[in-house]
């Protein structure tokens, strides 16, 4: 079971064990990350679950063919998208992601 790291906007980071197969919005969830909701539930119907993943990491967790249309279309309502920005209901836990780097939304990161 891979650990992923969530920073949160007051810089502390939170270490939790995600379980492969969730989506690394369920697995937030599951730990009690408030800032993510996941309103929809994972449906691509909004931007609650939206995030930054470390540069280092982020093409790796894209899609074969990039991120889809619909995912896009909802990162245009998150606030305050940086180029990293994803919606983490997308990003599916595998066991290459142990190590992994996620910023909330309002974090102070220098990436």
């Amino acid at each position: 079971m891979p650990i992923v790291t969530f920073i949160h906007p007051d810089g502390n980071r939170q270490d939790v064990d995600a379980s492969i197969g969730l989506s690394l919005m369920e697995v937030a969830i599951q730990n009690g990350i408030d800032q993510i909701e996941g309103a929809c539930g994972g449906s691509l119907s909004c931007a609650t679950c939206h995030l930054y993943v470390h540069p280092d990491a982020h093409e790796r967790l894209l899609p074969e063919d990039g991120i889809s249309e619909e995912e896009e279309d909802m990162l245009d309502l998150a606030f305050d998208l940086k180029h990293t920005s994803r919606l983490c209901c997308q990003i599916i836990v595998d066991d290459e992601m142990e190590g992994l780097e996620v910023a909330l939304p309002g974090s102070k990161v220098d990436w």
